[in-house]
């Protein structure tokens, strides 16, 4: 075989594969939730740049708050489901988490109030809350302070942020010594997902081992608005829906009953063989349940 023609044979193999991947990243492309208005960027707020991700579009906007493992990137099986029913998908890195960029001098702000922000700025009047285990911990707190401005909100395997004297101590008897420094996916993935699906485990822990933001920008530690109280949460009147695992290490069904049954007129389920990420480990459950609930408000 001539030199000529070994490089002709070359070529047309290294076309054949360019074709064929560029056909491929066209399919994983629609695979994606696409919009035209989707968009991710920035916004500024009180000593620090909030990373957000929004699908844009008309529907009614559906606010998610990531757990202390993850960050905005995390709801890859909400996406679809949400913005295919029609809503407007939203979610941004909390300080400390993702790509936000916090000063390390502060202010430090406050979780509620750069949400309130956020929103401002997408000039979004009222909208749907998630929020999931410490997302949960800021969803509490901003359904106290500005509830004006929500339509309903899901509180999702979180502790809440709670600070009476009884409910801390019945935390403290959640852990023995130790339990921190437990693998973040043993902590929070029930025993039913860690067997049957070990390739999301390994994606989970995927997400949670690059949640953090650099040390540089992680900023200050945020305070609460409220000392968030049961008596306080019983001034709640948005509609609500309170969801626990029941094999969930963090914020088991008695814990979580004790908020829910606090909330006039809230909701409470119970996911069967879920642990602290139920929205990972159940999502069509999830997904299901939560639009359900939203739906008619």
């Amino acid at each position: 075989m001539g030199i000529l023609t070994g490089m002709k044979i070359a070529a047309t193999v290294q076309g054949a594969y360019i074709a064929i991947a560029v056909r491929l990243a066209a399919c994983l492309a629609l695979a994606q939730p696409q919009s035209p208005a989707w968009h991710e960027g920035f916004v500024d707020v009180a000593g620090a740049k909030l990373f957000y991700r929004d699908s844009g579009g008309s529907g009614i906007p559906v606010v998610f708050l990531h757990a202390l493992t993850g960050s905005a990137e995390v709801w890859e099986h909400q996406i679809p489901a949400f913005t295919g029913a029609g809503y407007r998908f939203i979610a941004y890195d909390r300080r400390g988490f993702g790509r936000t960029i916090a000063d390390p001098n502060g202010p430090a702000s406050t979780g509620p109030d750069d949400l309130l922000a956020l929103v401002d700025y997408l000039k979004i009047e009222k909208f749907h809350l998630v929020g999931t285990a410490a997302g949960g911990f800021v969803a509490l707190d901003f359904v106290i302070s500005y509830p004006s401005r929500l339509r309903s909100f899901v509180l999702l395997c979180s502790q809440g942020g709670v600070q009476d004297p009884d409910f801390l101590e019945a935390i403290k008897r959640l852990g023995p010594d130790g339990f921190t420094n437990l693998p973040p996916y043993f902590r929070e993935l029930s025993p039913s997902y860690r067997v049957s699906n070990p390739d999301g485990v390994a994606r989970w822990s995927e997400f949670e081992k690059k949640s953090r933001a650099l040390q540089a920008v992680q900023g200050l530690s945020q305070p609460s608005k409220n000392r968030v109280t049961l008596a306080l949460i019983e001034r709640v009147r948005v509609p609500a829906l309170v969801i626990a695992g029941d094999a969930d290490l963090y914020a088991p069904p008695p814990l979580m009953r004790r908020i829910a049954e606090r909330i006039k007129g809230a909701q409470f389920v119970v996911f069967p063989e879920a642990g602290h990420s139920a929205w990972w480990e159940l999502p069509d459950t999830f997904n299901r349940t939560v639009r359900e609930f939203i739906r008619p408000h």
